[in-house]
């Protein structure tokens, strides 16, 4: 290896390891004025459950009817009542609603539908429990409503629920039905899941309202809580996130902070996001008129961080009020959230700072070709060996000049070393000669380094890919029981600085191959220099804590690329490219009459005036 693809190689570590850092590095949200954090924090925390106690007749007996009527207006009827649950189910997702607030209790991701080998994959959480996307009290959906100068929350009351109605297309909606005692006057839920859908239809209906609500604008409250789904805690909350897209700026997101807080204007979807699935809500008609959320991250060893969001609604005060919001319970899966439109693919991190230009190999390469090879084939270990193989082919013209460059490198290595020993320590005479030589024998000092430089795409674009992508979620390989995260051979029990807690074996196996790719390219390096020396064995071992907590799957594709490397090194430099024709070919090359472009001759005047001025103060210093 030259000194150039050296110095290649250091550029894509570095910009790889700066790109590593700056996407481990969390977002710190804008801090906004206290007091309207407090009132929205304190506007949206589920209330105790102060429910009147009923006796058999169902009469209240802990509140006087005056008190009720006082605090609850033409609501006071919907404060008692008892609870019961009703089930909306297809074969992706189970959504248990409750008449207490006319919301859902529960939701859990059951399956992922997929057009590949393994098209119905259960979905359960780390610790083999179904995964519940959202359960507890926490949770909510309610509307505040302005009653007698007070807002009342539809979460703290009792809807009455319809019979669950199943429609021919396989659909199944249920209504829950806010009394007020008059029959011109109502709220409805109306909530409605399509067969193999995760989107449950949610629209908020109300007839006879407009005396009731003053304003032009209707808030809902949405408190969300994510618990620990995933293998690695650490992962999942570097993952969680709100993403949201702005009818005038498009799409954006923060990761959320301890006690932060955000308002959003013209919101036309909000999405709270884990590592893998998410919820999100999407208006089917218009855009949300603002979003004001505030984020947590408790310090618990369960909970991966929640959210309580008031989204203000557009409120045409019209006496038949229908707003219709989509709700997304489901995986972060790329062709599914794509076929939503508006940029809702966007929130899984395919590429992002100043590498979100990789997201684009992702979409167009890396992706396409993923899914053709899992549409047949469901080992996801045979299709990173098959992907990496596409990638390697892929890249073979440049692998091939890099190589190329080397064995040129490598012919004038003796001469180099001559002038190296002419010149000693005056490294501006030897980089003249060094040029000299370069232009008559033809050979670019750029021809390691491009080559190299033009594969960081690529090498950044798995980064992102391998993490983000949900099919290889719980999928084992060899001794990695889960590719979406790292495999753990030797557990200490303790945290070692720099490195973790626990042993990865693809981590180690991609560092030792690193390490035997160093050694055999030894030869190609400037022994002389102490950083061209050393720095090819010192770089894996400082990437070694790094790569230990990622994804199985994305070190295990660098250990099978450094292999295909160490290979194909071998069979290009001893039996398919000529070192003696090269020699031949820079040997003719140097007869040739030489024509300089303009930037090289400048750039030879400005050398020969830097030697010039570096003699004078030389003699000056006699």
């Amino acid at each position: 290896m030259d000194r150039n693809s050296i110095i290649g190689f250091l550029l894509i570590g570095a910009l790889l390891v700066g790109y590593i850092f700056y996407n481990n590095k969390t977002q710190v949200a804008a801090q906004k004025e206290k007091h309207r954090k407090d009132s929205i924090a304190a506007l949206n925390k589920p209330k105790e459950d102060k429910t009147p106690v009923v006796d058999s007749t169902g009469h209240v007996v802990t509140a006087d009817s005056a008190t009720l009527a006082a605090n609850y207006g033409v609501l006071a009827n919907a404060v008692a009542g008892t609870e019961q649950v009703q089930v909306l189910e297809n074969d992706v997702v189970r959504i248990e609603l409750t008449n207490k607030g006319g919301q859902p209790k529960l939701v859990r991701v059951k399956a992922f539908k997929g057009e590949g080998a393994k098209n119905n994959k259960q979905f359960l959480s780390s610790d083999g429990k179904p995964l519940d996307l959202q359960a507890g009290s926490y949770n909510r959906i309610s509307l505040a409503l302005p009653v007698n100068g007070k807002q009342v929350n539809t979460a703290d009351l009792y809807f009455a629920g319809s019979q669950i109605q199943t429609n021919a297309d396989g659909s199944q909606v249920v209504t829950y039905r806010l009394e007020t005692g008059n029959p011109a006057q109502y709220l409805e839920y109306i909530y409605t899941l399509a067969k193999d859908s995760y989107v449950v239809n949610f629209n908020i209906h109300a007839v006879g309202m407009h005396n009731l609500i003053a304003g032009n604008t209707l808030p809902l409250q949405w408190n969300s809580r994510f618990t620990k789904q995933e293998h690695d805690m650490t992962s999942e909350r570097m993952n969680n996130q709100m993403h949201y897209r702005l009818e005038e700026k498009g799409h954006d997101y923060f990761t959320l902070q301890n006690k932060s807080q955000e308002k959003l204007e013209k919101v036309q979807w909000l999405s709270f996001k884990q590592q893998f699935f998410n919820v999100t809500f999407m208006p089917k008609k218009g855009t949300f008129a603002s979003a004001d959320i505030t984020t947590n991250v408790p310090q618990s060893p369960n909970i991966v961080g929640e959210q309580m969001t008031t989204l203000q609604l557009p409120y045409d005060r019209s006496a038949n009020y229908s707003f219709p919001i989509d709700i997304y319970y489901g995986p972060n899966h790329y062709k599914t959230l794509k076929s939503f439109g508006n940029d809702f693919e966007s929130i899984i991190p395919l590429g992002t700072g100043i590498f979100a230009f990789v997201k684009y190999v992702n979409k167009w390469i890396i992706i396409p070709v993923f899914n053709l090879l899992s549409g047949s084939i469901s080992n996801y270990g045979l299709i990173i060996i098959l992907l990496t193989i596409f990638i390697r082919l892929l890249i073979a013209p440049f692998t091939y000049q890099s190589y190329v460059s080397q064995a040129k490198m490598k012919v004038l290595k003796p001469e180099l070393d001559a002038l190296r020993a002419k010149h000693g320590d005056d490294q501006q005479a030897f980089g003249m000669e060094q040029m000299k030589l370069f232009r008559s024998a033809g050979v670019s000092p750029l021809g390691g380094c491009l080559p190299a430089l033009l594969q960081l795409p690529i090498l950044v674009a798995m980064y992102s890919f391998f993490p983000s992508s949900i099919e290889l979620r719980q999928e084992s390989f060899l001794w990695a029981t889960d590719l979406s995260t790292y495999d753990s051979i030797l557990n200490f029990g303790f945290e070692i600085p720099f490195y973790g807690n626990h042993v990865s074996l693809f981590t180690l196996l991609m560092t030792v191959t690193s390490l035997i790719l160093a050694f055999y390219n030894r030869g190609m390096t400037d022994q002389s220099n102490p950083v061209m020396k050393y720095m090819p064995y010192v770089f894996p071992i400082m990437l070694l804590g790094i790569f230990n907590k990622l994804a199985a799957a994305l070190t295990f594709y660098y250990f099978l690329s450094n292999v295909i490397s160490i290979v194909l090194q071998f069979v290009l430099q001893n039996f398919v490219i000529n070192h003696a024709k090269i020699h031949a070919q820079i040997e003719e090359n140097k007869k040739k009459p030489k024509t300089q472009s303009k930037f090289a001759e400048k750039m030879a005047e400005l050398q020969k005036r830097q030697q010039e001025m570096q003699k004078q103060q030389q003699s000056r210093k006699k």
